[in-house]
């Protein structure tokens, strides 16, 4: 809500140049001497895909809810797995295949309940949660072997100097107003500089699909935090779909790990 807010007034473009910005601001000098030049190769890489996230995620604000957006990004459990399948022929497994059967059925549950149909936001949103899937699994097989601070320096600075290229060529450039600031720093500090270098840290020690379920308690606050603050309010179809892709995070991700817990303490494991 509080960024829905904020790019309502101040603009897309702006508000995400003025927020990486102030990130990098709050790493870079902290972090000059622990970026190597393969620190700086990588780094760039995954923060051109975070950046591509971002943008689709804050584009979909301008025509979804906050309580859409939060739970079609985190969707990026699902992405997360493909991705490393794809990329680096990690086996997927079972649980796995039948959440992304979930998830999009949930998706178009959660799109199709709006009044005019499928909302272009929940589709810009979609985007946004296969680029974040593909970070995640990119940060799992590339972050080890950096410092975290310095690698997630590089992330935040490079979608910062990505975001006010375009924003500056756009020529729409002015100073943020008042009422944005303080989105301005709740995101920029705690969602990006800090959030970015204890999510390197974590997945440095973390597979891509484990890092993924320490990150699906986003979209469950985002549901939260769109009902007690935004207002937003979801009808019968619009909640249907909201449990098939929250059940989808638990039969992905939740089931397997307790599947392996169970493996681990001689127990027999429940057949998936």
């Amino acid at each position: 809500m509080v960024v829905q807010d904020a790019i309502s007034v101040y603009g897309v473009m702006p508000f995400l140049a003025a927020r990486f910005l102030l990130a990098a601001c709050a790493l870079v000098p902290f972090t000059l001497r622990r970026i190597t030049r393969r620190t700086l190769v990588a780094g760039a890489g995954v923060g051109l895909v975070l950046a591509m996230g971002y943008l689709f995620q804050t584009l979909g604000l301008l025509y979804t809810t906050p309580t859409n957006s939060g739970l079609i990004t985190g969707m990026f459990v699902v992405f997360a797995p493909l991705s490393d399948r794809l990329l680096f022929g990690v086996r997927i497994p079972r649980p796995v295949l039948v959440a992304v059967v979930l998830s999009f059925a949930g998706m178009v549950l959660l799109a199709g309940g709006n009044p005019d149909g499928v909302n272009f936001g929940d589709l810009l949103t979609l985007i946004c949660a296969a680029a974040l899937g593909l970070q995640i699994a990119l940060l799992s097989r590339y972050a080890a072997g950096h410092d975290s601070l310095g690698f997630a320096s590089v992330e935040t600075s490079v979608m910062a100097l990505l975001f006010a290229a375009v924003w500056i060529l756009s020529g729409d450039v002015s100073f943020p107003p008042r009422s944005v600031w303080m989105a301005l720093i709740v995101t920029g500090l705690l969602a990006s500089a800090a959030a970015f270098w204890a999510q390197t840290f974590v997945q440095q020690r973390l597979p891509a699909a484990r890092a993924a379920v320490i990150l699906t308690m986003e979209p469950v606050f985002a549901a939260l935090f769109g009902y007690w603050l935004a207002g937003d309010r979801l009808d019968a179809v619009q909640i249907a779909g909201a449990v098939l892709i929250l059940s989808a995070l638990f039969v992905g991700e939740m089931l397997p790990f307790f599947s392996r817990r169970r493996t681990k303490k001689g127990l027999p494991s429940d057949p998936v």
